[in-house]
This record gives structure tokens, sequence and C-alpha cells, in this order.
């Protein structure tokens, strides 16, 4: 074959190569980079569980929730497990408002806050339509926060 020759007036003629020169490297490489990424995600959620980044004022809350579900749950003053030791219950955050048949609701919970193995948590409470604010007191015991007086 010989080449063409443009003719006057016509512009020059461009050849183009149609041959098929790809590579699988790119995606290759974005597979690889992909994998590193879930990789890193799976490794991070088993490394740092979520149950780990519960702050101590988080666990305060809780322990004081629990303490007034388990009060509303069972006639024992107090509830199994949501006390410390030599709890007294004519002593308790709910002395008076709490007793068979009354449901305790919480409807403010401020400040919880640690010192130590000692905590404080601003609740206020409600039974049969009266309010009681108190300053309920907390201990750690291992891992776990109880009301205490």
């Amino acid at each position: 074959m010989t080449e063409q020759q443009p003719t006057a007036g016509e512009d020059e003629i461009i050849q183009v190569d149609q041959t098929d020169n790809r590579s699988a490297v790119p995606f290759a490489a974005a597979a690889a980079v992909a994998v590193v990424v879930l990789v890193a995600i799976v490794l991070g959620g088993m490394l740092s569980p979520t149950e780990k980044n519960v702050t101590d004022s988080d666990r305060i809350v809780a322990a004081v929730r629990n303490f007034v579900e388990g009060s509303n749950n069972t006639d024992t003053v107090p509830p199994p497990g949501t006390a410390c030791q030599g709890f007294d219950s004519a002593r308790s955050p709910l002395a008076g408002q709490a007793g068979p048949g009354k449901s305790v609701e919480i409807t403010e919970l401020d400040n919880p806050m640690r010192d130590g193995d000692k905590g404080k948590a601003t609740v206020t409470t409600k039974v049969d339509g009266n309010e009681a604010t108190a300053t309920w007191n907390l201990t750690r015991s291992g891992d776990k926060w109880l009301v205490c007086n």
C-alpha cells in the first residue's frame, strides 16, 4: 500500500493507531487499594469496639437508669446489682417516693461527673406527678458504677 498524499486544499491525513495495548495494571492497583481500606476498617472495628468508647459519664447515667428501672420492676430496694455494699434503703435517692405500685420516671439527668472511683449526678425524678431533684452518689466497682448513699 502506498500512502496517500493530500491534494492541494486538503488537510493532512491523520493516521490513527488502532492497536489494542490496554493494561490491567490500573484496575489491579484500584482493587488492591480497596482491599487495604476494607481490611483497615475491619481491623479497626475489631481492635476498638464501640463499647470501649463509652465514657464514665455515660456509665454513670446508665447506672442511674438501671437503678430506676430496677425499682420499677421489683419491690426489692435496692434492685439487685444496682447498689453498692452497705446500701441503706432508708437513705436511698428514691426514699419516700418509690414504693410498691409506684412508677418512677427520670425527667432530667444532669452533670454526671467522676472523681476517681466516686461519681455524682443531679437527677430529677417524677412519681405520681410529683417531681423531686436530688444529687445521686455512685461508686465504681470494677468496671460497673453502682448507686450509693
